[in-house]
């Protein structure tokens, strides 16, 4: 009576596709949000590009620091609009 080996194989098979990863649509979704999220913010003035992850006191601490004359953080991001530093949470305005 023949062994049946049909477990193992099953299981080979499985390890052997786990370890081939993604396929290359899914490779190709990942790099396009991979690149969308590293230009999460862009400086206007410099170029420097900041991950979409960042607050905005950093934002802000880039512009004291980087562009010593410019008051108004819109003039670096589009984002920093209505931004307060006097209330970095913005919490006074609601």
């Amino acid at each position: 009576m023949g062994g049946g080996n049909a477990q193992k194989s099953a299981a080979a098979r499985e390890r052997k596709n786990k370890d081939q990863g993604k396929t290359p649509e899914e490779r190709a979704i990942a790099k396009a949000k991979a690149a969308k999220d590293k230009d999460g913010f862009k400086c206007k003035i410099c170029m420097t590009t900041f991950m979409i992850n960042v607050k905005p006191p950093t934002l802000y601490l880039h512009m004291t620091s980087k562009h010593k004359d410019t008051t108004d953080p819109y003039l670096c991001f589009d984002s920093m609009k209505d931004y307060d530093p006097e209330d970095p949470e913005g919490k006074k305005a609601a």
